[in-house]
């Protein structure tokens, strides 16, 4: 899923916050940008897979939440400052990221990356590949002989495919194969990338116990099989 890079040991210090457990309500922090994952609906509200699993991740880890959105090349710095409790954004769980900030047990397994084209005849090795800025996906490509051209939102990336000014976007299988069943002018290619390792709460360092409810929850909700009905209602990758 996505990755933040960043370069600033300062938010690791801005860590040190009182528990988010201790406020009354417990904010979740999304961008509302990423479908199916999380996207605002026709009346403004937060919806998608993460609503649905958010929301009744309150209900057994006996919290009251409420939903905050947030840009993406800004959400980490966001929770560490105490703009919200929670990140609940497609974000993958890496190594990078748990230096700043912690997380809870995955809620998803890692999903694999595709690339959408207009034509099956890209040379991924020698393309221009679209990202949005911050993801794991961005980090590998530039990891590879491909040229990168990072956007800020994932609409761009595909726009960018389709004026030709990139030759191909890597992003989430879940987020581009909708686009491509419904835009004839794109197509994935058979080619795939499996990157990160499922996706996960963000939390401040110092939610220790907020963790441990969340997770509590999340495994409660993998053991009835209410998680994996979840994942294949908004097909967000394989099934534990």
């Amino acid at each position: 899923m996505k990755n933040l890079i960043l370069t600033t040991a300062a938010l690791a210090v801005a860590g040190s916050m009182a528990l988010a457990d201790a406020h009354s309500v417990v904010r979740l922090g999304t961008e509302g940008a990423y479908p199916p994952y999380n996207f605002l609906n026709d009346d403004g509200e937060v919806d998608g897979f993460e609503r649905a699993l958010g929301d009744e991740l309150c209900v057994r880890a006996e919290l009251t939440c409420e939903w905050v959105t947030n840009e993406w090349d800004s959400i980490i710095p966001n929770l560490v400052s105490g703009n919200y409790d929670v990140i609940i954004a497609g974000m993958s769980i890496t190594d990078e990221r748990d230096e700043v900030i912690d997380f809870s047990d995955n809620y998803t397994q890692p999903d694999p990356s595709a690339y959408l084209v207009t034509s099956e005849d890209v040379d991924l090795a020698n393309a221009v590949i679209a990202a949005q800025t911050g993801t794991i996906q961005a980090a590998f490509i530039a990891s590879t002989g491909a040229t990168l051209l990072e956007f800020a939102t994932p609409d761009e990336t595909v726009a960018a495919v389709k004026s030709g000014e990139a030759d191909a976007v890597l992003a989430d299988k879940a987020f581009l194969a909708p686009i491509a069943e419904s835009d004839a002018e794109v197509m994935l290619m058979g080619q795939e990338e499996l990157i990160g390792g499922g996706v996960g709460l963000g939390l401040r360092e110092s939610d220790g116990e907020l963790r441990d409810k969340f997770n509590a929850a999340i495994a409660s909700m993998k053991a009835d099989g209410s998680l994996n009905a979840l994942i294949a209602e908004w097909g967000v990758g394989e099934q534990f």
